[in-house]
């Protein structure tokens, strides 16, 4: 896993309530075993028509979404991610280049696979949300260092993050990566156990 402590980017807006997993990625994608590819399908159904053909209005096909370097911060609408809990979701989201999710709320499950996947949520007051619908495009700043989101015109807000999650995302290693960086101590625990 790439370490996350910084994320400067412009924005792309999403302003759709209940944002359920099968929206991000349709079920009909969960049979890969593998994360790469799985941005071609992110939003699939609303990205596409019947024909495969991308759909003009939805925001991640419009220009400025397609601009290098693309966006790779998406605000969304509230209780992002609900739903089921597959950890597809946010693999789509990173494989089609988002860093950071904003939202007013964010589903416990989605949040969680977004944290051990490289994904930062971002949970907002509503007025600060609202400044952020207004604004498409408008670049923001995510510093999982001190945990704090700040827009273009200088507002600084707090945002919650579990601190053994960030952790893990400053260092750029997933949960297995941190146990196996433990070995000697739980070897050293094991022996003392032992005896």
């Amino acid at each position: 896993m790439e370490k996350v402590t910084t994320i400067t980017s412009r924005t792309v807006v999403l302003p759709v309530d209940n944002v359920d997993t099968d929206q991000i990625i349709p079920a009909r994608f969960l049979k890969a075993t593998s994360k790469a590819g799985l941005g071609e399908k992110l939003f699939a159904d609303w990205r596409f028509d019947g024909a495969g053909q991308a759909k003009p209005d939805f925001v991640l096909n419009q220009p400025e979404a397609q601009a290098a370097p693309r966006p790779s911060i998406l605000v969304a609408g509230d209780n992002f991610g609900c739903g089921s809990s597959r950890e597809h979701a946010p693999w789509a989201l990173v494989d089609f280049g988002f860093r950071a999710i904003i939202s007013t709320s964010i589903a416990d499950i989605f949040r969680n696979n977004a944290l051990k996947n490289g994904l930062v949520p971002v949970v907002v007051s509503p007025p600060v949300h609202a400044k952020l619908l207004a604004a498409p495009g408008s670049e923001v700043t995510i510093s999982v260092v001190d945990r704090t989101l700040t827009l273009r015109d200088g507002t600084k807000t707090e945002f919650p993050i579990d601190p053994f999650a960030r952790y893990c995302l400053m260092s750029g290693v997933d949960e297995l990566e941190f146990l196996l960086s433990q070995e000697e101590a739980i070897a050293a625990f094991e022996a003392r156990r032992a005896s």
